[in-house]
Formats: C-alpha cells, structure tokens, sequence
C-alpha cells in the first residue's frame, strides 16, 4: 500500500507539534509521531563537562524504538487512527513525524516523501524557551550552553543533506504556516496520486 511520510524537524520550540497536530486535523488518514516521546529516562542521559544534560543530542533518544514505531506504522498504515474529516478509507495514509533531530538520522533518509524545517531566530526562540516547563527544568545557562549550540551544530550537518528540505519561517503566524505546508502537501498528494494511476 502507498502511504505519503512527512517530516516535520526544526529548532527546540519553533512550532513542529502545533503544525503536526493542525495538519493532522485538517488531512484524511493522517497520524503522527513525536521525537519527544522517544527521549530515554534521565538516568541514561549522559552529563558535559559543566554538567548540562544532554538531550540535545541523538544519543538522548531511544532512536530504535522510534523506528519501531513508525515501522509498525507503515506495516498497518492508518488504521491506528480514524480520519478525522469523514473521507474515505481510500485516501493514501499518511504519516507525520515531528522532532529536533528527524533529518541528522540517516536511517529515516529514505521514509521521507516531504521534508519541512522549522527555523526561528536566536532571541525569539530563547524567549518561547523561556515561557515552557521542562523536566527537568532548564538550569541556568543551559540554552545558550548547550541548546543552541547544538541545534546549530545540527543545523550546519543539514547542509550535506541533498534531499529537498523545504526551510519555514517559525515566526510567521500559526495559521500561515499552516496553510503554506497544507497546500504544498495537498499538491504532493496529488502528484503522487497520478503517479499510482499511471503506474
């Protein structure tokens, strides 16, 4: 069965579960799966040198059973969730997957039929940081000791990506994201809809 697989990555609070979650109201056949429900416990987080947990980093989550996951997915696509618009079952399912650190995995490399990028400035992304509840709470300095300069460092790794990324702004309003990233999958859809016909 053909299934449509859309990543959703980006920097630490720059809008990937809210776009994730009003796609997947508004798409027929559509779930998602989060990074953030990956992280493995505290205890097997590893420590840097100023004493920062690390989470930040890919060893934080447990990759293999998020592979697992979106395995067991494409095995049974869509029948874990109903379609939330009425449409019918013959609607190509479709995945989302949001997280920090979606493209730096190599093994998700070929899940992908579209791929968005969530960036959103220094300051900005600082400030929505700041507003969230964490456990474990954010020490001081952790976000520009280790955060940002991991996102940054993740975010220069992308540039050997060759695949398309599609890069969004995050600090546009929700609904304009929204509606940008619905269009282009609507018309991804479309063409791989005529593709299935024709083949």
């Amino acid at each position: 069965m053909k299934t449509f697989v859309i990543g959703i990555g980006g920097v630490t609070n720059g809008g990937k579960t809210t776009l994730a979650k009003n796609l997947q109201k508004h798409l027929p056949n559509c779930s998602v799966i989060s990074q953030d429900d990956f992280f493995k416990p505290e205890s097997e987080v590893e420590r840097d040198k100023n004493g920062f947990l690390q989470y930040d980093v890919l060893e934080a989550l447990n990759m293999e059973e998020m592979m697992s996951a979106i395995s067991c997915w494409m095995e049974s696509p869509g029948h874990s969730v109903e379609s939330t618009d009425g449409t019918s079952a013959e609607e190509i399912p479709i995945l989302i997957i949001e997280g920090f650190l979606l493209f730096n995995y190599r093994p998700l490399d070929t899940v992908w039929n579209r791929s968005y990028f969530l960036t959103i400035p220094y300051e900005e992304c600082k400030r929505r940081r700041s507003t969230r509840v964490y456990k474990p709470p954010d020490p001081p300095g952790y976000f520009d000791g280790h955060v940002w300069p991991m996102y940054l460092k993740y975010r220069r790794e992308m540039e050997d990506i060759t695949r398309e990324i599609v890069y969004l702004d995050g600090t546009k309003p929700e609904e304009d994201l929204f509606a940008q990233v619905y269009e282009d999958v609507i018309q991804q859809l479309a063409k791989q809809k005529c593709l299935q016909v024709t083949a």
